[in-house]
């Protein structure tokens, strides 16, 4: 726990409600303009230059300070430079003070904390003034108004305490007590923000596991709950947005238990990037009517000119793009970069023919390079741990050709560091030690990192909302910056670098969960219950209050809850939180020990476990290979011997599905439907299915050149997935009207299958990984030629049924990509899937691209 309870404690860093860290001295910060002349090396690199897109700078609007501001706080405020607030600050914070909730959807360093903190910090400031006014009175001490603070991760409530410590130290204030609280504060600790703190810093994990559960012990904080702040709220969808979703209507719940007659209920502002509906979105995480929503999304804070690039990297030296049968004879290009050695250039050796292009994170980190001795100051965002530190070293590599003092300024940010860690690499950003960083998008959210001048993106991070947040980090308080997005090998990234128009110009996603999803309420009615027995008045909060009672009827039946007269119980002795892992997909993570030592290594998911740690798989840990030994599925635990090999592994699995037209009435998901439509001869449904698969073998192959050494059978349990699925049927004479023959047809279906998987995340705040697929020629269910997609969570997501409701969007994508490929038989660019467990086999790339023609030929118009 960190706490601060007066004006003496340390002035940290972080965000202050819009007052950023002050940036390192700009008089010698080079042009974004001249930073793309950098990154074009002179004119060497500009086949790899795209599109160039000039985002014109932003005046700021300022408004007065509210009136009912705390003149202490605008004090504070005043002192650390914000003379006065930009207006939508304002407007968000005079509809929080009169009890609206917030939905504040503005972009990445226009000061939306300043927004939320000014009308909560008052109210507390308003109670405590009232206190000292009437000491003698006894209700005047019990009420004294709470504020708590959500944020998706540990670091950004520590930024957030740390810029509360500033804004309090400067406004002389010694009676407003802030604390965070998570799962590694101390009992002790614990025990002084239950029964002291006024502002408490947490995150959902800790609602859920914590105090929600233990809701008696924090009377106090709920019973006189003023204001609950989600920030980021952009990050909670998919299952992890259902999840806090229906933790956040536990809270209103208890919240509502503990409050006095005719209190107000608690306001919740919900922060986040700008999105598509913020209000809908909001209403939908909090749970309530978006017509009790207020949304601040025009942005009045001032904003300097970005230039905007789309960056595909170069064909692989010796890749012939009409043969992924091997290299070419065309000589090898030079690079275009200063740099005569450069370990991240990819050839022929270190990349499969049918990989035609260099890797995103090769490509990163030679422009962080090349930024780095320009002396920019510059973000490089991947996709993954591994990533970011790869990206650090080839980058460190590369620098110390030109100048070894450079190796220091270059590092890797990621989760996983110690937290003391993460605040030092923060600071050296701030101050300009640091010049190159590679990071996850732990960066991504709110940390106060300002006055950079270029942002590297490696690989599309999932949605334009993540792009623009990441992009934000470019060229902060109002100065111009650089960014550049820097395309992966994979079908969505080769789309959006080649259409421009699909990242500038088309709308925000919206942001996609489902809190009725029947999987995911059915642990938290269970633990609704166990913190407080539900009654029938308080169905309404998670949902359609008929389809909530016969879920309820379902955990009855099968012994979950306790039906009495007064209501639903929770008769176990085992804490019901325990039924839910808000973040995982389910199941007990597969943990991965050493045979001889039992010292732990990592863990792995269950739903990943067959195909990654089964026996004889090779597995990775900090660069080091080691073979599984046996996998115990039934102690959850991998055990793993060190060896080095020259070989990887590749499961294969074996995969149905079945469309669940009529669940049955004691099942979790009775009551969801098939809905179907049709485009002519093309049919198009959306329902709950079944997916079944098994890992059935692996293979060894040969890191040189990816010689398959050896296939092994493997012995594994399957599984069985009740999730949601979109698919579309194609009947004979379609298929006669694309000429498809029934040799091609399989491997048509299949390319479409992949491709499509891959671009749905154009549509639905989702990655490729959340989803599934499956693909026949012939479906029993439907009778004819059918390609799925499953969401890859029980009970779905939300994300297939934004395929379902955006069909011809999504197939004229999937089809533009396919065919504007420019390999011959299929690449990891169009249609092989890294995930494929079938080892990407049969693929007809050309029979695809007439399939989807001969399907979009009967498409609607409108």
């Amino acid at each position: 726990m960190s706490t601060w309870r007066s004006a003496a404690g340390r002035a940290g860093g972080g965000r202050l409600g819009g007052v950023p860290h002050a940036p390192a001295p700009t008089s010698l910060r080079p042009t974004s303009a001249a930073l793309l002349d950098v990154l074009r090396a002179g004119g060497r690199r500009d086949e790899r230059l795209l599109h160039v897109r000039e985002l014109p700078a932003r005046k700021g609007t300022q408004a007065e300070w509210p009136a009912w501001s705390d003149a202490s706080l605008v004090a504070g405020y005043r002192a650390l430079g914000v003379e006065r607030p930009w207006e939508h600050q304002v407007v968000a914070a005079d509809a929080a003070w009169s009890g609206r909730h917030v939905a504040l959807a503005t972009s990445t360093g226009s000061g939306k904390s300043l927004a939320f903190w000014l009308p909560a910090l008052s109210s507390v400031r308003a109670d405590t003034a009232a206190r000292l006014l009437d000491p003698g009175r006894i209700e005047s001490v019990a009420r004294r108004g709470s504020v708590l603070y959500l944020s998706p991760t540990k670091a950004l409530a520590a930024d957030q305490l740390s810029g509360l410590q500033r804004l309090l130290d400067a406004a002389g204030t010694r009676d407003v007590r802030v604390a965070t609280c998570d799962g590694d504060t101390g009992q002790d600790e614990r025990r002084w923000v239950r029964e002291h703190a006024d502002v408490v810093l947490t995150n959902p994990d800790f609602l859920h596991f914590a105090l929600l559960p233990n809701h008696r012990g924090w009377a106090r904080l709920l019973r006189d709950l003023r204001y609950v702040v989600v920030d980021e709220g952009h990050a909670y969808r998919g299952v992890f947005g259902a999840h806090v979703s229906l933790v956040l209507r536990r809270l209103r719940r208890l919240a509502a238990h503990y409050a006095r007659e005719g209190d107000r209920p608690p306001t919740f502002v919900v922060a986040s990037a700008t999105t598509a509906d913020p209000a809908t979105s909001a209403a939908r995480l909090v749970g309530v009517e978006p017509d009790g929503v207020v949304t601040v999304a025009r942005d009045t804070s001032p904003a300097g000119r970005k230039t905007f690039a789309l960056w595909e990297p170069p064909v692989v030296v010796g890749f012939d793009a009409g043969s992924a049968d091997g290299p070419s004879e065309e000589p090898p290009a030079t690079p275009a970069d200063r740099r005569e050695d450069d370990p991240a250039v990819a050839t022929t050796v270190d990349a499969a023919a049918e990989h035609p292009r260099r890797s995103a994170t090769a490509e990163a980190a030679d422009l962080l390079a090349d930024l780095v001795i320009a002396g920019a100051r510059t973000l490089a965002f991947t996709r993954s741990r591994r990533g970011a530190e790869a990206v650090a070293v080839q980058t460190q590599d590369s620098v110390r050709v030109v100048d070894p003092r450079l190796v220091r300024r270059v590092a890797a940010y990621r989760g996983g560091y110690l937290p003391e860690e993460r605040r030092e690499l923060e600071d050296a950003v701030r101050t300009g030690d640091v010049l190159g960083l590679a990071t996850t998008n732990a960066l991504e959210l709110g940390v106060d990192i300002s006055g950079l001048d270029a942002v590297l993106i490696a690989g599309w991070p999932g949605t334009r909302m993540s792009v623009w947040q990441q992009a934000g980090r470019a060229g902060r308080a109002g100065a111009d910056g650089l960014v550049a997005f820097v395309a992966r090998e994979d079908p969505l990234d080769t789309f959006l670098v080649h259409h421009p128009e699909a990242v500038f110009d088309a709308p925000l996603e919206a942001t996609v969960f489902d809190p009725a999803n029947p999987y995911v309420l059915a642990p938290h009615l269970c633990a609704a219950a166990a913190e407080n027995p539900l009654r029938s008045d308080d169905l309404p909060a998670f949902g359609d209050p008929e389809a909530v009672r016969g879920l309820l009827d379902v955990l009855v039946a099968r012994g979950a809850l306790r039906r009495r007269a007064s209501g639903w119980y929770w008769t176990h002795a085992q804490p019901a939180t325990g039924m839910t892992d808000l973040r995982g997909s389910g199941g007990a993570p597969v943990r991965v020990a050493e045979a001889r030592t039992g010292r732990l290594l990592g863990t792995v998911d269950a739903a990943s476990a067959d195909g990654s740690v089964h026996d004889g798989a090779v597995y990775v840990h900090q660069g080091r290979t080691y073979v599984v030994e046996h996998l115990d599925l039934a102690d959850h635990v991998a055990l793993v011997r060190r060896q080095d090999v020259d070989h990887g592994t590749w499961s294969r699995s074996s995969t149905s599905i079945t469309i669940v037209d009529d669940p049955a009435d004691g099942d979790v998901a009775a009551g969801r439907e098939v809905v179907e439509r049709s485009w002519g001869p093309v049919g198009w449904g959306y329902g709950p299915v079944d997916v079944c698969s098994q890992v059935v073998s692996f293979q060894r192959r040969r890191l040189l050149d990816m010689q398959v050494l050896g296939t092994e059978t493997l012995d594994l349990p399957e599984r069985t997935l009740p999730t949601m699925a979109v698919w579309w049927t194609v009947p004979q004479s379609v298929i006669e009207e694309a000429g498809v023959d029934a040799d091609e047809l399989p491997g048509a279906l299949h390319a479409a299958e992949h491709a499509s998987i891959g671009l749905l995340p154009l549509l639905a705040t989702c990655d490729r990984w959340d989803l599934g697929g499956v693909s026949t020629a012939l479906h029993a269910d439907t009778g004819e030629a059918t390609v799925f997609v499953h969401d890859a969570y029980p009970g779905g997501a939300g994300f297939a049924e934004r395929g379902y409701e955006l069909g011809a969007t999504w197939l004229r994508a999937t089809r533009d990509a396919i065919a504007r490929c420019p390999c011959h038989d299929g690449c990891p660019a169009c249609v092989q899937s890294p995930k494929c467990g079938s080892y990407n086999a049969p693929l007809e790339k050309a029979a695809a691209v007439r399939l989807l023609d001969a399907v979009l030929a009967h498409a609607p118009t409108s």
